[in-house]
C-alpha cells in the first residue's frame, strides 16, 4: 500500500504541525510504516540532518519532530524546500538540505518550478518506501493570490491525489467561517480533495459545539473528523517562536527554595528559539521571551538566541535599548548567554561581507573575540564535552566563525577532538552550538553555575529531569489526543481509499483571474 493524507489549515499556526505529528504517532503505534512530509517550509527553526552524501543539511524543526513521532531519524526528503527569512523581503533557499540561493518575492517565480519538481520527486520516493506519508500543508490552501504554481497545498494534493483535511483553531474565534471560507474559495477540482475538518484547541462543553458542526456538515457535505481539546502541555518543538507566548511551557515548582528567571530576547529574525525549551523543562526555571529592556534588570540569566540576520538584529538591539540593558546586566555581575548569532553579537567586532554586506560593525564588546562571515555555511552535528567531561550533543548552522580570540579565555565546550568551542568570560558565556541544553548533565551544570553567579543559593537542579523523555511524552500525548478525540476509523478509511467521490461543490468557488 502507498497511501497518504494532506493536513491543511485555515491559517498559519492553526495546528497543522502538531496534528500531523499526532497522526504519525498514532499510525506508528499501529505498526504502520509512516513518514512525514512538508514540501516547502518557511521557518528559521531548523534541524541538522546528515544526508546520503554524508554532508550536513537542514530541514524544518517541525519535520524532525514529526520524524521522531514516526520512530524515524530525520531525512532531508521530509522537507525538501526550506525558506529561511533573513528580512521581510528576502529568504535563503535551502534545497534538500543545502543553501542554494537567496530570493525575493519577485525572483521566487523563476525558481519555483525547480523547487516544485524537487518536492514532487522527494514525495514520490517516500511513497515508494513507506506505507503511508502524512503531508503537512503551509499557511492556508486558500491563498487565492498564490494558487497558481502552488506545490505545497492543493497543488501537491492534486499531483499525488491526496485526500485533505482542514484544521481550524477555535481558540482564535471564527472557526466556522474560516473552515467554510477555506472550502468555498477553492475551484471544483480542489474542493473534490477536501474530505472534512478538524477543530483544534477547544475548551468547554462539546455538546455546545455539536450543533455548529452539524450545520457545517449541512453547508459543506463534509464531516468534522474530531475536536481536539486545548492541551497546555503541548509546547515543545514549536514551529515558530511566536507560538510560545511570553512564558514557555508550564514552569514546575522549584526543587529547592529559589526560582531562576530566564529572559530570552525575542529578536525580529530569531532562529532556533527551541534552544531554550530544555531550560524550561527544569523545575524552578521560568523562561520568558521579551522585547522590554526593563525586564532584563529583574532576570537572573539573559539569553541572546540565534538569528538569521546577525548584524540587522544587533542594530535592533541597540535601537530598542536592549543592547544597553544586556551590557548593564553584565556590569551588575549577572550572567548572559549567547547562542550562535547571539554569541556573535557579544563579540568586539563582526566582519560581515556576506549576510548583511555591511563590512565591519562593532559588537556589544562583552567577549574578547571577533567574528568573520564566510560564504560557506557550516551545517553539521556537534559532539563534545562541557565542564567536567559532561557529554554534550548539539548542532551548528552558521556563516560566521571566530576569527580572533583571546587565548586566555576558557571555552564553554570542547569538541570531540578536544578543541575549544565558545567562550566563558566571567559572567558572559557563548557558543555556536545549538541544542546543547538537551544534554541533561550539561544543562544541570550550567543552571547550577548561573544560580551561583546570580546569588540564588536556594536553587537546586532536579536530579532526574530528562529532556528526551519530556519530548517522548509530548509525542505520546499527541498520539493519545488523535486516538481519543478523532474518528480514527474514518481517518484510516480516508488514508486507504483516498478522497470520497461524492463530495459536493460549495459556491462561489475560486475567483476567476
Amino acid at each position: 500500500m502507498s497511501a497518504g493524507l494532506l493536513v491543511a489549515g485555515t491559517n498559519s499556526d492553526a495546528g497543522k504541525s502538531v496534528l500531523t505529528a499526532g497522526i504519525c504517532r498514532w499510525l506508528h503505534r499501529r505498526g504502520v510504516q509512516v513518514a512525514p512530509f512538508k514540501a516547502q517550509n518557511m521557518s528559521n527553526n531548523s534541524a541538522v540532518v546528515i544526508g546520503r552524501d554524508g554532508r550536513g543539511g537542514e530541514i524544518g524543526r517541525a519535520q524532525a519532530m514529526q520524524a521522531a513521532a514516526c520512530g524515524l531519524a530525520p531525512d532531508l526528503r521530509f522537507n525538501p524546500v526550506l525558506l529561511k527569512p533573513g528580512s521581510d523581503l528576502a529568504s535563503q533557499v535551502v534545497l534538500l538540505g543545502q543553501a542554494v540561493d537567496t530570493i525575493t518575492a519577485g525572483t521566487f517565480r523563476t525558481l519555483r518550478p525547480r523547487l516544485a519538481e524537487t518536492a514532487y520527486a522527494a514525495l514520490a520516493e517516500l511513497q515508494s518506501e513507506y506505507d503511508v506519508v502524512i503531508c503537512e500543508g503551509a499557511g492556508s490552501p486558500t491563498e487565492i493570490n498564490l494558487r497558481e504554481g502552488d506545490y505545497v497545498n492543493l497543488g501537491l494534493a492534486r499531483r499525488a491525489r491526496l485526500p485533505t483535511i482542514v484544521v481550524g483553531d477555535i481558540d482564535r474565534g471564527g472557526v466556522f467561517a474560516a473552515m467554510f471560507g477555506t472550502l468555498a474559495l477553492l475551484d471544483p477540482a480542489d474542493q473534490a480533495l477536501i474530505a472534512g475538518f478538524v477543530v483544534n484547541k477547544f475548551r468547554g462543553e462539546l455538546n455546545l459545539l455539536a450543533p455548529g458542526l452539524d450545520m457545517l456538515r449541512q453547508l459543506t457535505g463534509r464531516p468534522t473528523y474530531g475536536v481536539l481539546p486545548w492541551a497546555l502541555d503541548l509546547w515543545l518543538d514549536a514551529e515558530d517562536s511566536l507560538a510560545y507566548g511570553r512564558v514557555l511551557g508550564r514552569p514546575a515548582a522549584p526543587h529547592g527554595t529559589d526560582w531562576l528567571d530566564v529572559a530570552v530576547l525575542r529578536l525580529p529574525r530569531i532562529s532556533n528559539a527551541t534552544d531554550v525549551e530544555a531550560l524550561a523543562t527544569e523545575p524552578g526555571v521560568r523562561v520568558r521571551l521579551t522585547v522590554e529592556p526593563a525586564e532584563l534588570a529583574a532576570a537572573d540569566l539573559v539569553v541572546l538566541p540565534g538569528s538569521k540576520s546577525t548584524v540587522a538584529d544587533l542594530a535592533w538591539l541597540r535601537e530598542t535599548g536592549l543592547g544597553d540593558a544586556v551590557t548593564a546586566h553584565v556590569a551588575a555581575g549577572r550572567p548572559v548567554l549567547g547562542i550562535c548569532a547571539g554569541y556573535q553579537m557579544l563579540a568586539r567586532a563582526i566582519h560581515d561581507p556576506v549576510e548583511s554586506r555591511q563590512g565591519t560593525v562593532p559588537g556589544l564588546g562583552l567577549l574578547p573575540i571577533e567574528i568573520t562571515f564566510d560564504r560557506r555555511k557550516t551545517v553539521r552535528p556537534a559532539v563534545g564535552n562541557g565542564e567536567g567531561d559532561r557529554p554534550v550533543h548539539g548542532y551548528e548552522i552558521h556563516h560566521g566563525y571566530v576569527s580572533t580570540a583571546d587565548p586566555q579565555v576558557p571555552p564553554l565546550l570542547r569538541d570531540a577532538a578536544g578543541g575549544g568551542e565558545g567562550a566563558m568570560h566571567g559572567v558572559v558565556h557563548g557558543t555556536h552550538w545549538h541544542g546543547t541544553f538537551e544534554s541533561d548533565e550539561f544543562r544541570r551544570w550550567f543552571l547550577t553555575r548561573v544560580a551561583r553567579l546570580c546569588g540564588r543559593t536556594g536553587f537546586q537542579v532536579a536530579p532526574d529531569t530528562s529532556f528526551a523523555a519530556a519530548r517522548e511524552r509530548n509525542l505520546d500525548l499527541l498520539g493519545d489526543l488523535v486516538e481519543e478525540h478523532l474518528d480514527t476509523d474514518a481517518l484510516w478509511r480516508l488514508i486507504e481509499d483516498g478522497p470520497p467521490t461524492d463530495l459536493p461543490f460549495v459556491p462561489p468557488g475560486a475567483p476567476r483571474s
